[in-house]
């Protein structure tokens, strides 16, 4: 879709180690890869992320893909445009604990209006949840 935009903020912080927005500081994900339409990261999940039953709240891994899916799309953006969610669906396949879990986000299809962008999160090389988003490119 051409060029990804030089004052793309996202891609500042993987290429040029520009400070991330505060929601990747926050929820203390590191994105370490963006390129081509894929992104990878890491989630430090601690006990602030912990629910009543012990695991992460299911907010918060849907927020981890999310931000990572951000990161995906923003590579294959041109100069000029800009994104937002539109829609998200987030499977669980198992429970989320502490320590860290790796988030890979792909562009799957892109179009003038819209995009497809997937998230897998795993943990201790296990799937931990799936997220499928529509995002509405402006």
């Amino acid at each position: 879709m051409g060029e990804p935009s030089k004052g793309n903020e996202l891609l500042q912080v993987i290429t040029e180690g520009k400070q991330p927005p505060n929601c990747d500081l926050t929820l203390q994900i590191e994105a370490n890869y963006a390129q081509d339409g894929i992104a990878r990261g890491v989630w430090k999940v601690d006990e602030k992320f912990i629910n009543g039953i012990g695991v992460a709240m299911g907010g918060f891994v849907t927020s981890a893909a999310d931000i990572m899916m951000a990161y995906a799309i923003s590579s294959k953006l041109s100069i000029g445009q800009s994104f937002a969610s539109i829609d998200l669906h987030t499977t669980f396949h198992r429970p989320v604990r502490l320590g860290d879990v790796q988030v890979e986000a792909k562009v799957d299809r892109i179009g003038k209006k819209t995009a497809y962008v997937l998230a897998d999160l795993f943990q201790n090389d296990k799937k931990v949840a799936s997220v499928v988003s529509s995002v509405m490119i402006l």
